[in-house]
């Protein structure tokens, strides 16, 4: 970039030429970004930004990490691109990282360019080993916008592609502080939970049933940490029934939630886990499917039906293993741990009880979420669901006051994600949650007795 470029020169270009994702083209305004470094961004004017979104929830390692940067640049003079077909040191050593951290048995990895690619991988992966074509997925769950992921999403991103006719059934899962199950405790939760998915199978067939998808912990759907015993009751209902047990850890993997694996937290191992974003902190673009031996199997003289011209792509994988190595060196893992527990946690839980307008706080690492309302004790939205224009004043009069801030936050429907990088430091952090706190005195104007 050379010097005399001007932001608005930036932006002009974009609004020429740009089409953006999820956008009503004309009414929408980007930020024209200069540059970026760990936990912070910029724009032309030298407006600096605490980055809590982590872009989508992608950089773990921060931005412009230099040992990363670093190996793209070395394996860019040294092999830029190959085809899938070959055997390439870059992509096998990205491979082996890979399945030396995914739990049991996830030994082999299929590489895609990002997690929807990824999911619809898995679900083929899993209707060809079976030989059946339902996938059953949550409501309040996100996996991705291309055909087969788009169905099986849950929220209102899915309402314009919806086939209706794309083998996909949806089923409530736990959370206990919107609980459809009535429920009073996590436990009481869990075991509803799992008895209404019991129960949905049943219904709908246990031999017509090829796969359950499930996001390890929900992103942008909410941070829902499953109850204790969930995934495990999951896991014995798939086994029980020979369905395949997908884990969607395209954004709780790779440290996010304080584990490589989110989960690790609650020791279990499903059939298949599609990642992407962390695994290399979204520097080149890359996601994958870690395929357990027996799915293998299913194709070790049966050739798989699927492939991608960047598979595995060269700049991708080294940008993987750099990130990888380098978390290990870095301790970037227990970082996001520690983060979590000792600062992001007890700070989210003092603004909790100042502020009227925050109803849950949940989370885990560097995964957390609050829950905005017009009242505690009804647990009314702060804004109704999938809200939009006037209805959405409150949530885009407190995102304004974020940015206004410094604060960069990742908002969705009625919630504010606090999702910083796996890198962030404590001094970062409470910078951010001090910027938080002054901002939500914005939605506290909108709650009763306000």
């Amino acid at each position: 970039m050379t010097p005399h470029v001007t932001g608005a020169a930036v932006k002009a270009a974009d609004r020429a030429h740009v089409f953006h994702s999820w956008s009503a083209q004309a009414l929408i305004d980007p930020l024209a970004v200069a540059g970026a470094e760990g936990s912070y961004f910029w724009d032309y004017d030298g407006n600096r930004f605490l980055d809590f979104s982590s872009q989508l929830v992608n950089t773990n390692i921060g931005h412009q990490h230099p040992k990363v940067v670093t190996a793209i640049q070395e394996q860019a003079a040294r092999l830029c691109t190959l085809a899938p077909g070959f055997a390439v040191d870059v992509r096998s050593e990205a491979a082996r990282l890979i399945a030396e951290r995914t739990p049991g048995d996830l030994d082999k990895i299929f590489f895609t360019n990002g997690g929807a690619e990824a999911v619809e991988n898995a679900v083929r992966m899993a209707r060809l080993h079976t030989g059946r074509q339902k996938v059953l997925s949550t409501y309040r769950s996100y996996h991705g916008a291309t055909a087969a992921a788009i169905n099986l999403t849950g929220d209102p991103r899915r309402w314009p592609s919806d086939t209706a006719a794309a083998g996909v059934v949806h089923f409530w899962g736990p959370f206990l502080y919107r609980s459809p199950f009535h429920a009073t405790t996590e436990a009481e939760e869990c075991e509803r939970a799992l008895a209404h998915l019991a129960d949905t199978i049943a219904f709908e067939g246990p031999a017509t049933i090829a796969a359950i998808i499930l996001e390890s912990v929900p992103g942008t759907a909410g941070i829902m940490t499953p109850p204790a015993g969930y995934l495990a009751g999951v896991r014995e209902l798939c086994d029980r029934n020979g369905i395949v047990f997908i884990l969607d850890e395209v954004m709780s993997g790779f440290g996010r939630t304080g584990k490589w694996f989110a989960a690790e937290h609650w020791d279990v191992t499903p059939d298949l886990i599609t990642f992407a974003k962390g695994v290399n902190s979204g520097y080149v673009p890359l996601g994958g499917v870690a395929i357990s031996a027996a799915i293998a199997e299913t194709f070790a003289t049966r050739p798989y039906p699927g492939g991608l011209t960047y598979s595995g792509h060269p700049l991708a994988c080294a940008a993987a293993v750099a990130t990888i190595n380098t978390m290990e060196e870095e301790g970037i893992v227990d970082n996001a741990a520690r983060i979590g527990a000792e600062v992001i946690a007890p700070g989210l839980a003092a603004i909790a009880e100042r502020h009227p307008s925050v109803g849950e706080v949940r989370g885990l690492g560097t995964f957390w979420a609050l829950e905005l309302v017009r009242d505690k004790e009804t647990r009314e939205p702060l804004v109704p669901y999938n809200a939009a224009g006037a209805a959405n004043a409150p949530m885009a009069e407190f995102a304004a006051a974020c940015k206004a801030s410094g604060l960069w936050p990742f908002v969705n429907m009625n919630r504010t994600h606090v999702v910083p990088p796996c890198t962030v430091t404590e001094t970062e952090a409470k910078e951010g949650l001090a910027l938080l706190d002054e901002a939500l005195s914005v939605a506290d104007r909108h709650t009763a007795g306000a």
